[in-house]
């Protein structure tokens, strides 16, 4: 007579089990950590390469801008289109290029540009300027190369700018400001006024 044996299977083993699956777990989460990092770093890394953030400081750019307002600039505003005069631009101070200025393009490429009797003149025709609260003292000409632009504070009186250290050259603009962001309440886009018509072009 033979016998059959019947063999009890052997119970899991619910501790290893456990362990294996709370290991993968643990490298999932790690795994999209990383990716959900990546992915924040390249649109970190992307922003950066498209836009700057600064920070007013002084008065020289008021009433247009205010000391302490943060401001976003446009890096690529100038790579596929010239500057235009009325442009509110952020660029390295050319007597100590660690120094951003913040600034608006008076004169352009070639222009002469001159200033007297409180007005400003860009070869020879006056230039309306309605976000002006007071009119320059002072008096001067420049003639701008075909690399150069020419840069003033809105407050014409309490600003250094090229009426003081001369024309700007064009490679030391980092881009265009375009909006203030902080405080909120200032929060909009930055107005740009057309001076085309104002010079006679």
């Amino acid at each position: 007579m033979t016998e059959s044996h019947v063999t009890e299977p052997a119970p899991p083993e619910w501790g290893a089990s456990s362990s294996l699956g709370c290991g993968r777990r643990i490298l999932r989460f790690l795994g999209e950590l990383f990716q959900t990092a990546l992915i924040a770093l390249l649109l970190f890394l992307a922003v950066n390469l498209v836009t700057a953030r600064i920070r007013v400081e002084g008065i020289s750019m008021e009433p247009s801008l205010h000391d302490g307002q943060f401001v976003v600039v446009n890096r690529l505003a100038y790579r596929w289109q010239e500057v235009e005069r009325g442009d509110i631009i952020v660029f390295h101070f050319p007597p100590d290029p660690n120094r951003r200025f913040i600034k608006r393009v008076i004169g352009l490429p070639g222009d002469v540009v001159s200033v007297h009797d409180g007005r400003v003149y860009i070869n020879d025709l006056s230039l309306t300027e309605p976000y002006l609260d007071a009119e320059p003292l002072y008096h001067g000409e420049w003639r701008l190369t075909p690399s150069e632009v020419f840069v003033l504070g809105d407050n014409r009186n309490n600003s250094s700018d090229s009426q003081n250290w001369g024309p700007l050259p064009v490679v030391e603009i980092i881009g265009k400001a375009v909006l203030v962001y902080w405080p909120l309440d200032t929060l909009g886009l930055i107005p740009h006024y057309d001076l085309v018509g104002a010079a006679g072009e």
